[in-house]
């Protein structure tokens, strides 16, 4: 079963649903034939290279229930192991780390992206790095087991590139218009960090209609449990 889940660095909701997906998939008997991908999403494309505080971007956008927005979603990250440090958070462009995850996959395959994503996450949401600057990404990457060398390199140029950009445009066909959104087998998707209870139930209902022709039930819809544009 392959699962692709569009995601971005920047969203907390992201953060909270990798977690509660892995949970799920932990106690998955077919665990070990799954395979999962992560797709580029970007919340805010335009977000300048100059890196800014969290707290003063957010409260920007969208006034003074910020700081209720950010105190919910890190009570809900706690419950799940996540430290999230919203004074520390740098608002930053995520296309540099997108072409990073993008390099993971392609030259290390699936676990070494996904052991990348966590780390990106962990850095922006939990240290206060600037996942926009390349030296920054550079030491998250060889700390995660890529190259050092071979990073620096391509993210000083324009490898990369292309492929994202048509990844986006191939969310932007399918509809995904808030992340995270978990799309299994290319056929159905669940949108928002659900509980590990409903991916679960995801996953089992998917592996079997692989082997019959019933559609999966999705399980109940999330109205706050993703980030939207």
């Amino acid at each position: 079963m392959k699962v692709e889940i569009y995601s971005d660095i920047a969203c907390p909701w992201c953060y909270i649903g990798k977690r509660r997906f892995e949970q799920a998939l932990d106690r998955f008997d077919g665990k070990d034939g799954v395979e999962v991908v992560y797709r580029p999403y970007q919340l805010v494309p335009d977000a300048p290279a100059e890196a800014s505080p969290h707290r003063a971007w957010l409260a920007e956008r969208y006034g003074p229930q910020s700081v209720a927005m950010d105190a919910r979603v890190a009570e809900l990250g706690a419950a799940e192991g996540i430290r999230y440090d919203f004074d520390a958070a740098l608002h930053a462009n995520t296309f540099l780390g997108h072409r990073l995850l993008h390099l993971a996959e392609t030259e290390y395959g699936p676990a070494v992206q996904v052991a990348l994503k966590e780390a990106l996450l962990k850095a922006h949401f939990t240290d206060g790095v600037d996942i926009g600057d390349r030296a920054a990404l550079t030491e998250i990457a060889v700390a995660t087991g890529l190259d050092g060398e071979r990073v620096a390199g391509y993210l000083a140029g324009e490898e990369g590139t292309a492929e994202v950009r048509a990844q986006l445009e191939e969310g932007r066909q399918l509809g995904i218009s808030a992340v995270p959104t978990f799309v299994f087998e290319g056929k159905w998707a669940v949108q928002g960090g659900q509980e590990a209870e409903t991916f679960l139930r995801v996953l089992t209902q998917v592996a079997a209609e692989t082997a019959t022709t019933e559609s999966p039930e999705h399980g109940e819809s999330c109205t706050d449990g993703s980030c939207a544009v």
